[in-house]
């Protein structure tokens, strides 16, 4: 595991990960420009409740897209059972 500093907010943190230096980089400049974007539209909040309202953000996309993907998997095993029976009667016929 390596330590990285990364800088959000104005704010420098140290991060410990086994991920690649770029990674860790991206995603802290993605959050860094989340809390600046968050921060436009909410100039009176407090860091701290900027940094709650970014990461209920950041939270709804992950929901959103893991739906997403529970419902693009769901509808694959239905064409792929759909397929399936297709070929089947294909090859009896």
């Amino acid at each position: 595991m390596r330590s990285f500093a990364v800088t959000i907010a104005g704010q420098r943190y140290t991060i410990k990960s086994d991920a690649d230096a770029s990674y860790v980089q991206a995603l802290a400049s993605r959050v860094d420009a989340r809390i600046r974007e968050v921060q436009r539209g909410a100039r009176s909040q407090s860091l701290q409740a900027v940094a709650v309202l970014t990461a209920l953000q950041l939270a709804d996309e992950l929901e959103r897209e893991r739906q997403r993907r529970s419902d693009l998997r769901r509808r694959v095993r239905e064409k792929s059972r759909a397929l399936r029976a297709f070929l089947d009667r294909e090859v009896k016929a």
